[in-house]
C-alpha cells in the first residue's frame, strides 16, 4: 500500500511542536508557560500516535479487503 507523503509532512511538523513544547517548558519562567509546554508535547504524542494507527488501520483494511475478494 502506498504511503501518503502528507502524513509524513504533518508527522514531522508535530514533532517539530512538540520539541517546541519541550523547549518551552524547560525554559519556562512561570507555571502556566511550563504547563503549556508540556501540553503542546502530550498533543504532538497524541497526534503523532493517531497518524500511526490510521496508518496500520489502512493496512488493515486493505489487507481484509484482498482476504474478502479471495474467498469469492
Amino acid at each position: 500500500m502506498d504511503s501518503e507523503p502528507g502524513d509524513f509532512v504533518v508527522g514531522a511538523l508535530m514533532a517539530i511542536f512538540g520539541l517546541i513544547g519541550l523547549f518551552l517548558a524547560a525554559r519556562a519562567a512561570d507555571g502556566e508557560m511550563y504547563v503549556f509546554g508540556l501540553g503542546l508535547v502530550a498533543f504532538a504524542a497524541l497526534f503523532i500516535l493517531g497518524l500511526i494507527k490510521r496508518r496500520y488501520d489502512r493496512i488493515d483494511a486493505a489487507r481484509a479487503l484482498v482476504r474478502v475478494r479471495h474467498d469469492v
